[in-house]
């Protein structure tokens, strides 16, 4: 039973989120995001996730959770989370209109039969991003059979009782909402970092080309197992596009496809992401070879695809878009050259640049004028058009929120030009 104290915290911040919800402006930030997905003229979009909330949560009075009861601290927090974000670093958010919660608890999800094994380097008193190193568990093609496809299963009757237990908490202030996966993400050169270690693994790239390719086939062919198991118990739902895919929000006229059933949504109705992070030292060729000819049986099947995420592509444009004709967005990390990647993506996908997240974290004050110097060298190359500007892998801003907050008024100051 909830106490009527809990119960009372959380209607209050329920009725403010719902107030930002209904507000005019979230359609026409909506609209602008719609411009930006389907390749039209808007002005640069700009968004903040990832945020190192550990420390936020330990310095800001706003986030300082009041309620008792596990359970719905856990709603508490979610709540606070969007009406922070929305004080301090708005910028192009969209606030959803309802409370959402699992339509089923999905067990055995990505499990595929190797827990990752691992030493911690502690960070920030273990509250915040560890170092790691990953002890190898596959070495060999005989280890490559310790790599399982996942047997999924749902359970309903929990996911149910929290849906009426929300339901029963929001009854009058915010409809809750039943959703499932609203994309599909797929990473699986992360995941054999985890297996192999990185540096053995880059080793064997160009010493053990074989066994490489039979690795990465069978966690693919796991991966894309899974996914069928996935859309044969109906476990993905439309997002409406408040949900990020690798960059900004999704929103889209262009998915789901025409013909879709609101209580069937297939892969084709979706967004899907692939990264190869790994590769980010590794040439454009052994980049086709290893990671995109296996990533296209996963992401060809959906409806709009993100690619990328810390690796630099700007070299590596064509050879994705070879691949994966539905390619939409491409990330542009910190370390590429902004010219190339712009010429190589120009008029055909969105330029989803990612600012150096380490000018927030020098230790005296975040190094301003860094920050503003790589976003106008983007708006100079780029003028512009077709590109967000996406802040995130934030581990730290050095227990000073502010920073996130002159950063963000600093972008959008920068971007209301090209309005």
């Amino acid at each position: 039973m909830i106490s009527a104290k809990d119960k009372e915290i959380l209607r209050t911040l329920a009725k403010e989120v719902a107030e930002i919800a209904s507000l005019p402006q979230q359609q026409e930030t909506i609209r602008k995001w719609k411009l930006l997905n389907d390749m039209k003229q808007v002005r640069p979009m700009v968004y903040i996730f990832e945020i190192p909330w550990w420390e936020i949560n330990r310095v800001d009075e706003e986030m300082f959770l009041k309620t008792e009861d596990e359970r719905v601290r856990k709603m508490e927090e979610k709540l606070r989370m969007t009406l922070y974000l929305w004080k301090h670093v708005p910028m192009d958010m969209v606030v959803e209109p309802y409370y959402t919660v699992p339509k089923c608890i999905v067990h055995n999800l990505f499990d595929f039969g190797l827990e990752v094994e691992r030493d911690l380097i502690p960070f920030d008193g273990g509250v915040g991003v560890p170092s790691s190193h990953y002890i190898p568990q596959i070495k060999d093609e005989a280890d490559i059979e310790k790599i399982k496809t996942p047997r999924i299963w749902c359970d309903y009757k929990e996911a149910e009782k929290e849906y009426e237990w929300a339901s029963e908490i929001l009854d009058g202030i915010m409809p809750v909402k039943k959703q499932g996966h609203t994309a599909f993400g797929f990473a699986p050169w992360d995941l054999l970092v985890m297996f192999c270690g990185p540096e053995q693994l880059l080793l064997d790239l160009a010493m053990r080309p074989d066994y490489i390719h039979k690795l990465i086939d069978r966690l693919v062919t796991a991966y894309c197992d899974m996914l069928d198991q996935m859309e044969k118990l109906n476990l993905f739902s439309l997002g409406g596009g408040y949900h990020t895919v690798g960059g900004g929000l999704s929103f889209t006229d262009q998915l789901p496809q025409p013909d879709f059933n609101t209580d069937s949504i297939r892969l084709c109705d979706l967004w899907a992401r692939a990264m190869a992070q790994i590769f980010s030292e590794v040439s454009p060729a052994m980049h086709e070879e290893f990671a995109i000819q296996y990533e296209k049986r996963y992401l060809n099947r959906a409806g709009l695809v993100y690619y990328g995420c810390c690796e630099p592509l700007h070299n590596k444009v064509e050879i994705v878009a070879k691949h994966i004709p539905k390619l939409r967005k491409i990330s542009m990390s910190p370390w590429v050259n902004i010219k190339k990647g712009y010429e190589a993506t120009e008029g055909r996908f969105v330029f989803s640049f990612k600012p150096n997240p380490a000018f927030l974290a020098t230790k005296d004050k975040w190094d301003r004028e860094s920050a503003k110097k790589q976003i106008q060298e983007l708006l100079d190359i780029t003028k512009g058009k077709n590109v967000e500007i996406i802040l995130k892998d934030i581990s730290t801003v050095c227990h000073q929120p502010h920073r996130l907050w002159e950063w963000a008024e600093m972008v959008m100051d920068m971007v209301k030009e090209y309005e």
